[in-house]
């Protein structure tokens, strides 16, 4: 079992619930985020189903589509676009160009331009330059569930759909691809161009 507060430290302030699994956590995040919307203050300017702190800056040509929850000092760049349910917390940067689908974002974390990070949670002081990826769906394999390896054991979570867990203060090079059900322990780097892959379950 993973305990996602072993990687993200205050992983209790979003949910208190940490026995889910981080694919059980994101694959109920519109939930989750739901139930957080009747507890905002004022402090946050909600239209419809988003609700972007009054601090926060959202730049030209933001497309925000579905539940979002941007928070206090967060910058959304230009041409970014926001496939909800979505989390972001303090002071994350979303580069221009990037897209963030069905994610968490934790606090003081920087996506850089032309990113893609796809059902994933993506902890504290994290580092993503430009053009990395969480991909979140094998397109190439036969059997499409997503496996995730854990202390050397291969893990079945019942997904077609998981990007990565990510642990606070991690770094993630220029073009570096994250597989489908990637777990990085705090303070991990990924090399600019690094592939993590991840054992296919049999028969795939």
């Amino acid at each position: 079992m993973i305990n996602i507060s072993d990687f993200i430290e205050n992983f209790s302030t979003f949910n208190s619930n940490t026995r889910l699994q981080p694919w059980e956590i994101i694959n109920n995040l519109d939930d989750f985020l739901q139930e957080k919307f009747s507890n905002l203050g004022e402090d946050y300017i909600i239209s419809g189903d988003t609700a972007i702190h009054k601090t926060a800056v959202v730049e030209q040509n933001v497309i925000l589509k579905g539940r979002i929850i941007a928070g206090e000092n967060t910058v959304i760049g230009a041409n970014a676009y926001l496939r909800g349910p979505v989390y972001i917390g303090k002071n994350v940067k979303i580069g221009p160009g990037s897209e963030v689908k069905q994610s968490i974002i934790f606090n003081e974390t920087a996506v850089a331009h032309f990113n893609y990070i796809g059902n994933s949670i993506i902890g504290n002081g994290i580092n993503f330059e430009a053009g990395s990826i969480c991909a979140n769906h094998y397109n190439e394999r036969r059997n499409k569930e997503i496996s995730i390896l854990f202390n050397g054991k291969a893990v079945r979570t019942g997904s077609v759909k998981f990007g990565s867990l990510v642990g606070d203060n991690s770094r993630i090079g220029a073009n570096a691809v994250l597989s489908p059900g990637t777990i990085l322990g705090k303070e991990s780097i990924v090399k600019r161009l690094e592939l993590i892959e991840q054992l296919p379950l049999e028969n795939n």
